[in-house]
């Protein structure tokens, strides 16, 4: 391992093929795939959030391929995986949804006022090249296949798959060993992701936060997360057929089975949008945008949340 700013780290999972893992997982600190072709050249699977974080990042990328990544892949576009699109040199393309594009440019730099941090000097960039459905694309001479999975964790989320290695880098369409979030995606949808990762049957799965998971440790981690959907729809329904609000069930259903993982004030997002897929004529008190529910993550969570980026 070689580390980055002092606490993240670089590990192989197959032969060229990098996680760049950041602990502890949290909230603006999510992981980033490297994949090289043996030649030099460079595909980056998503940014990190601060300029600080970007620029180990990069200093670890250049120890691989000094001329930089020629191929960026955003996987969505929640800014803790795209802030860091400025800082890659003016040659990398960057590729993604045309609605992570969409959302890259409507969100411009707001999450800098809701969760603190020393971000640097950051400048909005979105995707260059956007694509609606799966693309394969080629790294020397082997594919690179970018499969769109959303709505999931957001509305157009895009796992990237190295068929040749049996890896998978899913940004938020996996979590290990932290609750996921689904509030601005599916549900459903978040479960049916789940069971098309596992029928890849990869042999090394990086999440977009928490550790990197291989071999058996990939089957456990995407069996918790279809438990995870099962529990959050379970307490839905019965929450819901009993009139509770989301906030009020999550309070309710405090610990669970999951009453280990952190971010745990993220229950009350999804039961929003489970009780909108329960009841398509359901109409939610707030729209259903993490700055929405922000103050009910907070109440959840009994005080302020903390931002370690």
């Amino acid at each position: 391992m070689s580390w980055g700013d002092g606490r993240s780290y670089l590990e192989e999972l197959a032969p060229g093929v990098f996680a760049f893992v950041q602990p502890d997982g949290g909230w603006m600190v999510n992981n980033c795939g490297v994949v090289t072709d043996g030649s030099g050249d460079v595909l980056l699977v998503d940014t990190t959030s601060t300029e600080k974080r970007n620029r180990a990042l990069l200093a670890e990328v250049a120890g691989l391929a000094p001329g930089g990544p020629r191929l960026a892949v955003n996987t969505h576009h929640h800014p803790d995986h795209t802030y860091g699109n400025g800082f890659l040199p003016s040659s990398t393309t960057i590729i993604g949804h045309h609605l992570c594009r969409e959302g890259v440019i409507r969100a411009g730099l707001k999450a800098t006022e809701e969760l603190v941090a020393d971000y640097g000097d950051l400048v909005v960039r979105p995707p260059d090249v956007t694509v609606s459905s799966d693309l394969s694309l080629y790294l020397g001479d082997f594919p690179v296949e970018l499969q769109v999975m959303g709505p999931a964790h957001s509305t157009h989320d895009i796992g990237v798959w190295l068929p040749e290695q049996k890896v998978f880098f899913a940004g938020d369409l996996a979590f290990s060993g932290g609750h996921p979030i689904f509030l601005e995606g599916s549900l459903s949808g978040y479960r049916n992701a789940v069971r098309r990762m596992r029928s890849l049957a990869p042999v090394a799965l990086l999440p977009g936060h928490g550790p990197a998971c291989r071999g058996d440790e990939v089957g456990r981690v995407l069996d918790a997360l279809e438990e995870y959907t099962d529990w959050i729809e379970d307490v839905a329904r019965t929450s819901y057929a009993s009139g509770l609000t989301p906030l009020e069930a999550a309070q309710k259903a405090a610990g669970g089975p999951f009453v280990d993982w952190p971010e745990s004030e993220r229950v009350v997002c999804n039961l929003h949008r489970a009780y909108v897929e329960l009841d398509r004529e359901y109409e939610p008190p707030v729209p259903l945008r993490i700055p929405a529910l922000w103050p009910e993550m907070v109440a959840l969570n009994g005080g302020p949340i903390v931002c370690h980026a």
